[in-house]
């Protein structure tokens, strides 16, 4: 599935997200077997990364940002994950676009257009505002964010109209349904196995530390 900058600028401006969760969720794939080296390959527009290159546990996380369950790991779970383990050297975080909507991936668009030191704060701003741009008119709402991460109206629209970083985008949310079974988010693999839905500090705590101690 390929979407063209025309077809996003159109999503983005009128597409309703029940709508948009009922198109998308047509990308159900089997869960195939999965090698480490091909979950560790990145996109072409890069990994997002959190954490030392060297941590024993390696966390993937696959998520749509436009998905609640998403926004509730990322504001409830996510920091006191990091600083617990990421920031300690024990985890690094690879943070994988999975779009289940225009809309969201238009949001991502916005965070890899803002740059690398500002990608992860993007993220956590739209997480934490998702109710004012998740709407059916999330033109104006998406566009307050962005100014205030440096974009002006011009840098907006063309980023919204970056076919290389809508591809980017698609080529990660493809590659993890087709090769990896992801069909819901967030999803996560730690150390290559795969764990479903938005896991509470404890829960998550609990999957890592087993990889620690073992």
């Amino acid at each position: 599935m390929r979407t063209t900058r025309r077809e996003l600028l159109i999503g983005v401006a009128t597409i309703t997200l029940a709508l948009a969760v009922g198109r998308f969720d047509l990308l159900h794939a089997q869960s195939p077997a999965i090698s480490a080296a091909e979950l560790l390959q990145p996109g072409p527009l890069g990994e997002m990364v959190m954490g030392a290159e060297n941590a024993p546990v390696t966390v993937i996380e696959y998520a749509s940002m436009t998905c609640p369950h998403c926004a509730s790991f990322h504001e409830k779970t996510l920091p006191e994950i990091k600083k617990r383990y990421i920031d300690s050297g024990k985890v690094r975080l690879l943070f994988r676009e999975f779009p289940f909507d225009p809309v969201a991936a238009g949001a991502f668009m916005l965070a890899r257009c803002a740059g690398k030191d500002k990608y992860f704060s993007m993220i956590d701003v739209l997480f934490a505002e998702q109710t004012k741009w998740a709407v059916r008119n999330p033109i104006e709402p998406l566009l307050a964010i962005a100014k205030q991460a440096g974009f002006t109206q011009a840098s907006f629209e063309q980023c919204l109209s970056d076919q290389k970083v809508l591809d980017g985008i698609e080529w990660v949310r493809n590659r993890g349904a087709e090769k990896f079974g992801v069909n819901s988010t967030p999803t996560f693999f730690v150390n290559g196995n795969l764990h479903k839905g938005a896991l509470t500090v404890d829960e998550m705590s609990k999957v890592i530390d087993g990889y620690l101690k073992g």
